[in-house]
């Protein structure tokens, strides 16, 4: 038995780590988000096992290029990470620029194989004298997750920081905490997005790398805004095994649960959404049938602009899964908002005369289910995402602007 209790401060909960944010000029300082940060890192004062998952698309960023180039099982003992440059399509110059940076934090501090990461424009060399001047006014030794979660952020409107505290049948316990940043360029195949996790859990490596691909596959893969995978996404894992104390099973759960939840923020702070929606199909002929169908309605635009008008017009629903090259029959499908059935031919099955007012008042919600059961077999898969409205649009049409 375990218990995995709230904790508020995100990463300053960790032992033995430290983080902290300056601005060295990136952007402008936001006051109505309390953001005065574009540069940041997270520091161990013990070395670091570091596993990670990046991004499908294959044009990788420059950090991601560079991570890769260290030996299979490196550790390390601190992350560099900047916002509005996302170092990508700069080929190995960009990749020679983290090298020159990192050389300049080793004259400043004591680190080993430093990791950097970096989210924001794409195509733009990193401005070095910039970030570096970061070096002169870090505070290596404080704690300060607010700040560090708010200086990654870009689109983003609210910082995402979570910590939970872990506490074993045998009185011991650990910490696993973690801020992430995303809002745009989101879809699953991960989420378009940093996420930092650290924990002073004693968990070997391979059983970090096993459950943070469980974890990945559970919660920003499922996500989708926009349909738009980044050059930049990235997960990082990292475990200095201060507390002495481990779980498996007790670790697979926090982690999966932090994961999740902050992939949960990541698709509410979707730019310009409006409401989230968990896309569930089940009755596929298999589980990849039900994933693929999932997926699309997730990323259907017309499916999307329907959610931002409250419009409950099923028919989007049934072509897109109809699109979508899976079994399927349209005697056999039934599809519900929440518990309301709004589309059977199903004997038995009775479609009230009311379904559009209440459908309505469904949509209207914050949060709710579109459950589509195709009758065809035990295959299911959930996805999640959220409506397509008008800021979506304007965010992204001025993003350099």
């Amino acid at each position: 038995m375990f218990q995995i209790l709230s904790l508020k401060n995100g990463l300053d909960n960790v032992h033995g780590f430290f983080s902290d944010a300056c601005n060295v000029g990136l952007r402008k300082p936001n006051k109505e988000k309390s953001v005065d940060g574009d540069v940041a890192f997270i520091r161990s004062e013990t070395l670091c096992d570091v596993v990670a998952r990046f991004t499908t698309n294959r044009f990788a960023a420059a950090p991601i290029r560079h991570f890769l180039n260290y030996p299979k099982g490196f550790q390390t003992d601190f992350v560099l990470i900047n916002a509005k440059n996302a170092n990508a399509m700069t080929g190995q110059k960009g990749v020679d620029d983290i090298n020159l940076l990192l050389e300049k934090l080793q004259t400043k501090l004591a680190v080993t194989n430093p990791i950097m990461s970096s989210t924001g424009v794409i195509g733009y060399r990193l401005p070095l004298e910039k970030i570096a001047s970061a070096f002169d006014n870090f505070d290596f030794d404080a704690k300060n997750s607010d700040k560090t979660a708010k200086a990654i952020m870009t689109t983003d409107t609210f910082k995402k920081e979570l910590c939970f505290r872990v506490e074993l049948e045998d009185g011991s316990y650990f910490h696993i905490g973690a801020i992430a940043k995303g809002a745009g360029m989101i879809n699953p195949a991960m989420a378009t997005m940093l996420c930092f996790i650290i924990t002073d859990a004693a968990i070997p490596r391979n059983d970090m790398d096993e459950l943070l691909g469980i974890a990945t596959q559970e919660s920003f893969n499922k996500i989708s805004v926009d349909g738009d995978t980044s050059t930049n996404d990235s997960i990082f894992l990292l475990a200095n095994k201060t507390s002495n104390a481990y779980s498996k099973e007790a670790f697979g759960e926090a982690l999966k649960k932090i994961t999740f939840e902050l992939a949960m923020m990541v698709l509410k702070d979707g730019e310009g959404a409006t409401k989230v929606v968990a896309f569930e199909v089940k009755g596929a002929a298999n589980d990849a049938e039900a994933q693929k169908a999932s997926m699309l309605l997730s990323n259907s635009l017309l499916v999307k602009t329907a959610l931002f008008g409250e419009d409950p017009n099923w028919g989007r629903i049934a072509s897109t899964i109809g699109a979508s090259g899976i079994e399927c029959n349209e005697d056999r499908l039934a599809i519900y908002y929440d518990e309301l059935l709004i589309y059977s031919r199903r004997e038995g099955d009775t479609i009230a005369q009311d379904w559009e007012e209440r459908a309505y008042k469904i949509m209207q919600q914050p949060s709710f289910r579109i459950l589509c059961d195709l009758g065809m077999g035990d295959g299911k898969y959930t996805s999640y995402g959220c409506d397509l409205s008008y800021d979506y649009v304007k965010i992204n049409a001025e993003y350099r602007t």
